[in-house]
């Protein structure tokens, strides 16, 4: 699909958003589908974005008048906690009403809920949470995800670093599965390209004081300090690293990703901050002015996110797959299987055999005057600024 075509739909979709759908000829059987994602707490700025793109989905198939269906979307927050996770997931499997699910941005809470998915045979598209096992520990047919996985974040980030010079590191990451997977492949890739891990240093992601971990670590004294782990550890840890004068390379990954990190350190301390997303800006995606043009156009106060594209395209396609089979469960998931090279926002859609999406790109990316900027296009790939510690 070209950014012309998205273009006209994008036109179009505004005015039908405006009008409500208000033309529809007759009533409409009504579907439900559900999001679950991390509504409040101090991941709620993922989870209100993520919420926003997937109403924003089901608002435009709704003000569609050839569809088959009215949409009805229910909104439940998992807390980015597992064990709420885990109720608010069997609450929504064991209602026979709701056909389909847009899961999870925390990785803690979806690898916890993915057997209930297959045990209750609801069929579901997570959009944010990036573990590898949510996917790949099992074959479960109900379970596909649109958003990329934390392996390419981390090959592409030891290549670039090692590219830059870089020798020393120290690895930080939260103490839960997602963390403990970021720090496998971190250390993987990074020893694979010849560097040296000095410390490695797990904390539960709701402690509050590092200054025991970031004593240690300032006699270490590394070139740069990796992060594995979200949004507010990463901001506590940049923080009290200024604290403590600790002058090294921050790099993190998709956990950090997103207007929440720089807004919650600030523009000075975020400045220079790597990380590595699987995915380009949204003004270089297939359809990012349509997405942009018919977020605005809804009126939402909330920026999407980083992951907000990923929940409208997961919940787009789980409408367009309702709309070819019939509000059927086991149908859904087995149309779901099936998807290859489908368009999108982000770009084609393809699962392999474990529901992976297996076509996002990772993207490199650092902090340039309060914004994430493209590595290539920013002053510092030019030379005009320079990162910490470099040798």
């Amino acid at each position: 699909m070209t950014k012309r075509t998205f273009t006209a739909l994008a036109a179009s979709g505004v005015l039908q958003l405006a009008r409500g759908g208000a033309d529809q000829a007759y009533a409409k059987d009504k579907v439900k589908i559900a999001f679950v994602g991390p509504l409040t707490g101090a991941l709620s700025p993922h989870g209100i974005g993520g919420r926003n793109s997937a109403e924003l989905a089901v608002k435009l198939m709704n003000a569609d008048p050839t569809t088959k269906y009215d949409y009805e979307l229910v909104v439940l927050d998992d807390e980015c906690k597992p064990n709420v996770g885990v109720q608010v997931v069997t609450k929504i499997a064991s209602d026979r009403s709701i056909i389909a699910a847009i899961p999870h941005y925390c990785s803690a809470t979806a690898i916890a809920t993915v057997d209930i998915f297959n045990r209750f045979k609801l069929p579901m598209v997570v959009w944010a949470a990036v573990l590898p096992e949510i996917t790949y520990a099992r074959k479960y047919p109900e379970v596909h995800r649109v958003s990329g996985i934390l392996i390419g974040q981390n090959r592409v980030g030891a290549q670039f670093m090692r590219e830059r010079g870089y020798r020393k590191f120290v690895s930080f990451v939260d103490s839960t599965d997602y963390g403990k997977s970021m720090n496998k492949y971190f250390a993987q890739f990074t020893l694979e390209n010849g560097n040296e891990i000095l410390g490695t240093f797990a904390v539960p992601p709701d402690q509050q004081d590092l200054s025991a971990e970031l004593t240690k670590i300032k006699e270490l004294k590394p070139e740069v300090i990796y992060f594995g782990g979200l949004t507010p550890l990463g901001a506590r840890l940049r923080t009290q690293m200024e604290k403590l004068g600790i002058v090294a390379q921050f790099e993190g990954n998709s956990g950090i990703m997103g207007d929440a990190f720089i807004a919650a350190v600030g523009p000075e301390l975020a400045e220079g901050t790597l990380t590595f997303f699987d995915s380009p800006p949204i003004s270089r995606m297939p359809g990012g002015k349509f997405f942009t043009d018919n977020y605005a156009a809804a009126g939402y106060r909330d920026p999407p996110e980083a992951y907000g594209p990923f929940a409208y395209v997961a919940t787009r396609l789980v409408l367009e797959t309702i709309e070819k089979t019939g509000p059927d469960r086991a149908k859904v998931t087995a149309a779901l299987g099936d998807v290859k090279d489908r368009p999108s926002i982000v770009g084609p859609i393809n699962f392999d055999d474990h529901g992976q999406n297996i076509t996002p790109l990772t993207t490199k990316y650092v902090v340039q005057d309060g914004k994430w900027v493209v590595w290539e296009d920013s002053e510092y790939a030019s030379g005009k600024r320079k990162l910490k510690n470099l040798p």
